[in-house]
């Protein structure tokens, strides 16, 4: 059936050369008018554009992101500041004169990171800048203290699953681009738990760093124990790199409060440009 389908298929594409698919079955516009029709929006691009960056708006959306991020701060969801975050754009929407400015009453999921801390242990001693995955599970009240295995890739951990058992998995995989690389923040505590280790800790998602944690949201799977957490700086995940590399035996302390707690009610924040052409569409 996978042949006929495809031949079939096949056989319909040179009577719809050109044209855009829709689901359904119109097709009111070439893929060439629509090329010509983004065309002639040209000057209007350039006029907005000359204004962000040459003109009175220059400036204004840095400008305005500084004051929102130092005001108000992270923005967790469930959190404080989220609230804050919200009341501060509803305001802000209302002041810049959108239309239809209002909040829809939502669900949202309520983690919070807690204390945490990471020390290096063997072979000597150095504190390890982490931040707290997202939904990530606490340690113990006592911690975790394990040695370490440093992997490249979910390739090689699964090759020297043997040896990740019982040990603390330090991900050091180099940066690709983010979306091809960001699979090991939110893989990489399932993973580590599918070998049998009793933590993760993950290189920053990110092309630069200054010994900062970049942090974000991973996931579990049902049928996978869930492990503690955690994204660490660039810096350190080399310098574990380095050392396994050198055959040195690392051994890490690990601790995070974390907990997740049942959904809190916040808002989507909505606003609308209304159409002069036609106000009637979305």
């Amino acid at each position: 059936m996978k042949y006929a389908f495809l031949i079939f298929f096949m056989n319909l594409l040179p009577q719809y050369a050109g044209k855009s698919l829709r689901r359904d079955d119109s097709y009111p516009k070439t893929f060439e008018d629509i090329k010509n029709e983004i065309a002639g929006y040209t000057d209007i691009a350039k006029a907005i554009i000359d204004l962000a960056v040459h003109g009175k708006a220059q400036n204004r959306s840095y400008e305005r992101l500084a004051v929102f991020a130092d005001s108000i701060g992270p923005r967790l969801s469930g959190s404080k500041n989220l609230d804050a975050a919200i009341k501060y754009m509803f305001s802000a929407l209302q002041e810049d004169g959108l239309e239809n400015v209002h909040l829809e009453p939502v669900k949202i999921p309520h983690w919070e990171r807690g204390e945490e801390f990471a020390m290096m242990l063997e072979p000597r001693n150095h504190s390890i800048a982490i931040l707290g995955l997202g939904s990530s599970v606490a340690t113990p009240p006592e911690g975790i203290t394990a040695e370490v295995i440093v992997v490249a890739s979910f390739e090689e951990l699964h090759k020297r699953a043997q040896e990740a058992k019982g040990k603390i998995v330090v991900y050091n995989e180099p940066f690709i681009n983010y979306g091809e690389t960001v699979r090991y923040r939110s893989q990489g505590a399932v993973e580590a738990a599918k070998v049998g280790a009793v933590a993760s800790l993950i290189r920053s998602i990110a092309s630069f760093s200054i010994h900062s944690p970049h942090t974000g949201w991973q996931n579990y799977q049902p049928d996978v124990p869930r492990i503690p957490t955690a994204c660490i700086s660039v810096e350190d995940a080399e310098m574990m790199s380095r050392m396994s590399f050198r055959g040195t035996k690392i051994v890490v302390h690990l601790k995070m409060g974390a907990k997740t707690y049942p959904d809190s009610p916040s808002f989507n924040t909505v606003a609308e440009i209304v159409g002069s052409k036609y106000p009637e569409q979305v």
